[in-house]
């Protein structure tokens, strides 16, 4: 890959060989012309490809290396297209790597602005074991944010209404969420979350989820009065630097997981970080970074501390 200039560092995308899976393509071009940004699409093949059909017998080396180019180039070929009709004036470029995807993405993430892979239902089984996996060990690992965008599932037709009672349902305000712990660790996820909202033109709410003790606490009152400060002492400063991005400002009690799905349903982008102490960001490495790739309905952003 050529080298970029200081400040133009890449949006590197995991290419899924599956070429019906876009969503993280098309999430990662839309989000290369926004910034301005050059756009890396990265293929990494560590089996023989679904089009590679050995002429008998046991291939040999030679046959499956051929396979992997061949067959990795022309699926390049076809997204570098989509990405060109989708947005024409983005820089776009290819890499075909050989090795797993999650360490070839790892090692892009060096010099990237962040790095967009696909996602769709699996497991907790199949996300730690199988090789479709490389969400958790990006988020782990890499220097810059990790995004992660589920494929959409297959719509069901909704049931028609009918007659004046139809209930209308008016559209909520486009916007991200950046999940807070009153850490300092939150402060890169803060300032990432104000960044895309202000450049989606979306607003943003700053969400510090509180889990209550299992036999409870003798004054809740005070205890939810200290989250809201600590939510309060994160996003100060921030509001000033971004004074077009409207905030808003939760405390909600309840699982991590569960908040920050119920908080995805509606949202453009849920942010988080990937560490942190007595907050849920501390813990998403674990349960929680699984929870939320597993069951968020948008995009999620992890963004390491600096």
């Amino acid at each position: 890959m050529a080298s970029h200039a200081h400040g133009d560092e890449p949006i590197v995308v995991g290419l899924d060989p599956d070429p019906g899976r876009r969503a993280a393509l098309g999430w990662a071009a839309d989000e290369a012309d926004r910034r301005r940004l050059p756009l890396l699409l990265v293929l990494a093949q560590n089996v023989p490809t679904p089009g590679y059909r050995p002429t008998g017998g046991r291939p040999s080396w030679e046959e499956w290396n051929e396979s992997l180019h061949t067959t990795g180039d022309r699926m390049l070929k076809e997204a570098v297209a989509f990405v060109e009709s989708r947005h024409p004036q983005v820089r776009v470029s290819g890499l075909l790597a050989e090795g797993h995807p999650a360490w070839v993405l790892r090692e892009q993430a060096r010099n990237a602005t962040v790095v967009v892979v696909g996602s769709w239902r699996l497991s907790a089984l199949q996300e730690l074991f199988t090789s479709a996996a490389v969400a958790l060990p990006l988020i782990a690992h890499a220097p810059c944010p990790v995004v992660v965008v589920p494929e959409p599932e297959p719509e069901q037709a909704p049931e028609a209404e009918h007659g004046p009672e139809a209930e209308h349902v008016p559209e909520r305000q486009p916007h991200f969420v950046v999940g807070v712990d009153g850490s300092r660790h939150s402060a890169a996820a803060v300032d990432f979350a104000f960044d895309e909202a202000a450049l989606h033109g979306s607003a943003l709410r700053a969400l510090y989820v509180w889990q209550p003790p299992r036999l409870g606490t003798p004054d809740e009152e005070a205890a939810v009065q200290e989250c809201r400060r600590l939510l309060s002492e994160t996003v100060a400063g921030r509001t000033a630097d971004h004074p077009e991005v409207e905030l808003r400002q939760d405390v909600v009690a309840g699982h991590p997981v569960q908040v920050l799905t119920e908080a995805s349903e509606d949202a453009l982008g849920l942010v988080v970080g990937t560490r942190g102490h007595g907050g849920f960001t501390g813990l998403l490495l674990g349960s929680v970074s699984q929870g939320v790739t597993q069951h968020a309905r948008c995009p999620v952003i992890t963004v390491p501390s600096a």
